[in-house]
């Protein structure tokens, strides 16, 4: 974020002022509190100056009626924006209303700095996501391209609402906060800190991890939710955003080096190779879809494996028992880590579903491939792990809302993995360095 000056040039102010009052021995009439609020309050950044450069005489906030409204509105956002992460929001919005008491074409310079601040903060970079699609990261805007949206919109108070609102998840978390006042609540500040990423249009996959469950979004609206099981306390479900492009039918289950290491090679140790085909295992020479070859596991140093000097690469083939489920729904991301069905679908009735490796076991895969697709999930065939495009790809965001609105209350999970309790950069170290490959 950008430094912004605390105090408006007094030179400035002085040139605005009447000549009449520096030319006789009247002393000149005290300015009302607004309009001291206007010099004193924060000054307009330099980075609104090439918008007016560009723009000689325009006003944005100050030109009628209505989009003096609009900066009142202004005003009301910046009162409460310590909760948006923008601690000066109230100094800000006394500046705003300084320069609408003045009335005078440099206040809307003042109107526009506090803006550009506003939208800034709501645009920061998210602390502690993995983006495996960094096309879903925020970055402001610069301040004029903010400043040419805010003159062009058709309704300025509509804008400012809009963008303000961020999305509806977000509104509606930050409303109730306001309303019983946990504002300040740190699992709320962080809630609210990770809603920001969630889309306000188009459709969205949203993963809760601190609540084990999985929102289908459309314009930020929930449409439907499911079960889901996350990753166990000391393999937490790392915090990501990734884009959606492909369901997976019939998924082969690549076994995670670690657990070839400690539940494999152990059982082909005392039962011998004839293990791995009686449980649909197969040893291949890589993980993938091109030149991927069998390997002999008779070939192996199973010894070797157990102990950690070897790794082997291991794949369970379709089935009822393999891990996978039918359906499998992956994404770029750099800790291996999708979401699947499962075969243990009693496990979705426990309370507490921190039960997985990392990767998230979906309570109805079907439905969810069904909203994907936009038609019935049918599997191109029975026997071989298969791929089938979406239209149009679809992000999804796993991330961990401690704070939640319910029944018209801010329900508070357990926070499971200690997230909210350390600093954002402490939280992604620690999700990142317990997230299984």
């Amino acid at each position: 974020m950008r430094r912004w000056s605390l105090l408006l040039g007094v030179a400035g102010i002085a040139a605005a002022a009447p000549a009449l009052a520096q030319e006789t021995d009247v002393a000149p009439v005290p300015p009302a509190a607004p309009a001291v609020a206007l010099m004193t309050a924060a000054a307009p950044d330099s980075s609104v100056a090439p918008y007016y450069s560009a723009h000689p005489g325009a006003l944005i906030w100050l030109r009628d009626a209505t989009s003096r409204a609009a900066a009142a509105k202004l005003v009301e956002i910046l009162r409460r924006a310590p909760v948006d992460g923008l601690d000066e929001g109230p100094a800000l919005a006394s500046a705003v209303e300084g320069a609408l008491a003045s009335g005078l074409p440099a206040g809307d310079r003042v109107v526009s700095a506090a803006w550009v601040r506003y939208v800034e903060a709501l645009d920061r970079p998210v602390a502690g996501i993995s983006y495996g699609d960094p096309a879903l990261a925020l970055t402001a805007p610069s301040a004029q391209a903010i400043l040419e949206e805010a003159a062009r919109t058709a309704s300025l108070v509509a804008h400012v609402e809009r963008v303000s609102a961020v999305n509806p998840l977000y509104s509606t978390l930050r409303e109730q906060a306001a309303s019983d006042g946990s504002g300040a609540d740190p699992h709320v500040r962080a809630t609210l800190d990770r809603l920001r990423l969630i889309p306000a249009r188009g459709r969205a996959i949203l993963v809760d991890v601190a609540n084990a469950r999985l929102l289908m979004l459309e314009d930020g609206q929930i449409v439907d939710t499911m079960k889901v099981i996350v990753g166990k306390r000391d393999f937490p479900t790392p915090l990501i955003a990734g884009t959606i492009h492909y369901v997976t039918f019939n998924p082969y289950w690549h076994i995670p080096q670690d657990v070839a290491r400690r539940k494999v090679a152990p059982i082909v140790l005392k039962r011998g190779v004839s293990y791995l085909k009686a449980a649909r295992y197969q040893t291949v020479s890589a993980f993938g879809y091109d030149n991927v070859e069998l390997v002999d596991p008779a070939s192996i140093d199973w010894k070797a494996v157990a102990a950690g000097d070897v790794e082997v690469n291991i794949r369970q083939l379709t089935g009822p028992n393999n891990m996978m489920g039918k359906m499998k729904f992956g994404f770029v991301n750099d800790y291996g880590i999708f979401l699947h069905d499962t075969p243990h679908k009693e496990l979705f009735k426990k309370a507490r579903r921190n039960l997985s490796l990392g990767c998230v076991r979906v309570e109805h895969p079907e439905r969810l491939a069904q909203w994907l697709l936009g038609r019935e999930p049918d599997a191109p065939a029975d026997d071989a792990e298969q791929l089938v495009r979406i239209d149009h790809g679809v992000p999804i965001y796993i991330s961990y809302l401690t704070a939640t609105v319910e029944d018209g209350q801010i329900a508070f999970a357990d926070d499971v993995y200690g997230l909210d309790e350390a600093k954002p950069e402490q939280a992604l170290a620690a999700a990142s360095a317990a997230a299984p490959r």
